[in-house]
């Protein structure tokens, strides 16, 4: 039985999308606060975690990297890996490294700090791509935003793409930050 498609299982394209973007003009990481609001308006006003069911971009595009291409190994992930101690440590130190971007930032914008054209992936390994940003298009405020939220959404990406050829294609979503607050917030609505 062949199932239509529905718009919604394109959105693997627009994960595709957002890093090309941001690889040749920084400026488009801002894009990325979709992925972090419109799941969080889904579980509030929604009550339910149908964005990370159904339209999360980047689950898609680990099911069909993982699943459909075959580059998982298709195995179960340890269960320590989708416990609720490690989602909510996981939760922390994202959310840690979340509000750090932000200092960073709120530095910058203030002029304690200067602007450093830098991506970092796993928060320490500086990527030198010189050629995302040209200096004074913006407010460097706006620039440092966007280098930390890229350097975050690119690295969290790495570690899905990881434990998806590990593991099953869409283990990240099993401690996916976002993941984890939206069942959250169902939790407390459903209370």
């Amino acid at each position: 039985m062949n199932k239509s498609k529905s718009w919604y299982d394109f959105l693997w394209v627009w994960a595709i999308i957002y890093f090309s973007l941001g690889f040749f003009n920084i400026l488009f990481a801002w894009l990325g606060l979709i992925d972090f609001v419109v799941p969080l308006i889904f579980a509030v006003f929604k009550g339910n975690k149908s964005f990370c069911n159904r339209y999360c971009g980047r689950g898609q595009l680990f099911n069909i990297l993982g699943a459909k291409l075959k580059f998982s190994r298709m195995k179960l992930a340890p269960s320590w890996l989708h416990s609720s101690w490690f989602r909510f440590a996981f939760l922390a130190f994202f959310l840690t490294m979340f509000a750090n971007m932000i200092f960073q930032t709120y530095l910058v914008a203030s002029g304690a700090e200067s602007l450093r054209e830098v991506i970092k992936l796993f928060w320490s390994i500086k990527v030198p791509w010189g050629w995302t940003y040209t200096a004074g298009t913006v407010s460097d405020w706006v620039a440092k935003f966007a280098f930390g939220f890229y350097s975050l959404m690119l690295t969290s990406t790495i570690i899905g793409l990881v434990v998806m050829a590990l593991f099953r294609p869409r283990t990240w979503c099993t401690f996916c930050p976002m993941g984890t607050m939206t069942q959250t917030i169902c939790k407390i609505k459903a209370r």
